[in-house]
């Protein structure tokens, strides 16, 4: 490991046994991160939540729950196009490669991507997360690969990348699925690829999933579905800052609401107000006061068409390898790697 990495002071090791090890930031720095965002994003005229702060130990829980949804078509038809692509992707990967992932993700993903990495000499995985969830699945994962061992990151991306930027020379496969990058808004997007972009070496590879543009029934239903299942996701937000931020928020006050923007293409996800209300939120030292029918923002997931993509990641510098498309076209998987 580079002694840039051992030497950094922002980071705590963990080592949990030979082949598990994490590295998280001062507790302390996360928390005061958590409680200034949300002073800055609930304390102006346009209410939003950063999407981020969805993924606590129940919202991840809950987020899994979502993947198993009739109507939230992303994750099967996501790992429908992997099942397909492990020997054409093994086809652009030249030497050793490690598995880096942005976000700890689907097990069920992480798993065939480890498949297609397996014959290797040796194995390892980089899960980056701001949810200590990533401890619990890296462990499920050791049980199942001999040879694999894991260095968590638990941090933001942009931190994680740094982090992975200045560890050794090993080639990386680094993986951002689902459809996360839809979460970030355009200008934003673009900055984190780039992001990405000055992370990775000569050799390094990029693989993002990214969803498709489609008719809005079925976008409006993958963020509305029958049991209420991403409701109660939406709403869990409030429990953390409740539970973490020492807050008063009277969830029943609140209600789930998605619609599908077609000018912008995007599903736009929001908690309404349901009364004229006023929330005490303390470790922010702020105290919220809302109007009925007042939305508080929490997500943006952009859709996209291929023409779209393609120019995207050319404008940024990658360059193309293949995308990957289910049968219907509604998900597509792009391998790029650096010019």
């Amino acid at each position: 490991m580079s002694n840039i990495v051992e030497k950094n002071q922002n980071y705590k090791k963990f080592v949990l046994d030979s082949r598990l090890k994490y590295f998280k930031p001062h507790a302390t720095e996360i928390q005061k991160s958590f409680a200034d965002e949300i002073f800055s994003s609930l304390g102006r005229n346009s209410k939003f939540i950063h999407p981020k702060f969805f993924y606590d130990k129940k919202g991840s829980e809950l987020f899994e729950k979502i993947c198993q949804l009739s109507e939230y078509y992303p994750t099967r038809t996501e790992i429908s196009i992997l099942n397909k692509l492990q020997i054409e992707l093994l086809s652009f990967l030249d030497d050793e490669y490690r598995l880096v992932e942005l976000g700890s993700g689907s097990s069920v993903k992480t798993r065939l991507l480890l498949d297609v990495l397996s014959n290797q000499k040796t194995l390892e995985y980089f899960p980056i997360d701001i949810s200590e969830i990533l401890a619990e699945s890296s462990e499920e994962l050791l049980k199942d690969y001999e040879k694999l061992t894991i260095t968590g990151i638990i941090d933001t991306y942009e931190g994680g990348l740094q982090f992975l930027k200045n560890y050794d020379q090993k080639k990386n496969l680094i993986i951002f699925l689902g459809s996360s990058f839809g979460n970030f808004a355009p200008v934003d997007g673009y900055k984190f690829l780039q992001k990405i972009h000055q992370t990775m070496k000569s050799g390094d590879m990029f693989l993002i999933g990214l969803d498709l543009v489609k008719e809005n029934s079925i976008l409006e239903s993958a963020y509305n579905d029958s049991l209420q299942i991403t409701s109660q996701f939406n709403l869990n937000v409030l429990s953390r800052i409740n539970d973490e931020l020492d807050a008063d928020f009277e969830l029943e006050n609140f209600v789930h609401h998605a619609i599908y923007n077609e000018k912008d293409q995007r599903i736009e996800m929001y908690l309404k107000s349901l009364c004229n209300q006023s929330v005490i939120i303390s470790k922010s030292n702020l105290i919220l006061t809302l109007k009925k029918d007042e939305l508080i923002h929490t997500e943006y997931s952009h859709k996209y068409r291929l023409s779209q993509i393609h120019d995207l990641l050319d404008d940024i510098g990658f360059e193309l390898k293949h995308t990957w498309l289910d049968e219907n076209k509604y998900f597509s998987l792009t391998l790029v790697s650096k010019n």
